[in-house]
């Protein structure tokens, strides 16, 4: 199934993380082409501390087999590898954060995961890199396009360009 996942990083190397990630997120068994990758993108940190560093962002779109909760939890792993922990304050500067963001046409809501992703459709930073790859894309449960949802969406947030190429 296709299945859509957010990269964002910043703390230390950004970029560095991303591409490490992005290389264990290739590596996964259940995993297959084709894989789609945005551009990266700086953003502006979000509801975060005052002094947060800007963030990096990216979007992958990739061939899934297997339940969400399986790749969430080796999302989850790759991100330990990381160093993040698995109890962290909500969002606290991180090295990798990896959110599964929808699968298909799947619509999930329980206590480990909620498909689509609940704010995708208001968060810049990741309607931005996913218009990229998947512009015409309609989530479950919406009725406008990612380039739909990015044009009217009101936030004003920065999201700049900053690496066309991030592939390890």
């Amino acid at each position: 199934m296709r299945t859509g996942i957010a990269f964002g990083s910043n703390l230390g190397d950004r970029l560095a993380q991303l591409r490490q990630a992005r290389a264990a997120l290739s590596a996964l068994t259940r995993i297959s082409e084709p894989l789609y990758f945005s551009s990266v993108f700086e953003t502006e940190p979000i509801d975060t501390e005052p002094d947060a560093q800007p963030f990096l962002n990216a979007v992958a779109e990739v061939e899934f087999t297997g339940h969400p909760l399986a790749l969430l939890d080796a999302l989850h792993e790759v991100e330990a590898s990381f160093g993040r922990p698995s109890k962290r304050p909500r969002n606290a500067p991180r090295a990798i954060d990896l959110d599964v963001l929808y699968a298909g046409n799947l619509v999930l809501r329980n206590e480990e995961i909620v498909i689509p992703h609940p704010r995708l459709h208001m968060r810049r930073f990741v309607l931005q890199p996913l218009c990229e790859i998947r512009p015409e894309l309609i989530l479950p449960g919406h009725e406008l396009t990612i380039a739909q949802m990015l044009s009217s969406l009101s936030d004003s947030a920065s999201v700049e360009f900053f690496a066309g190429d991030w592939s390890p």
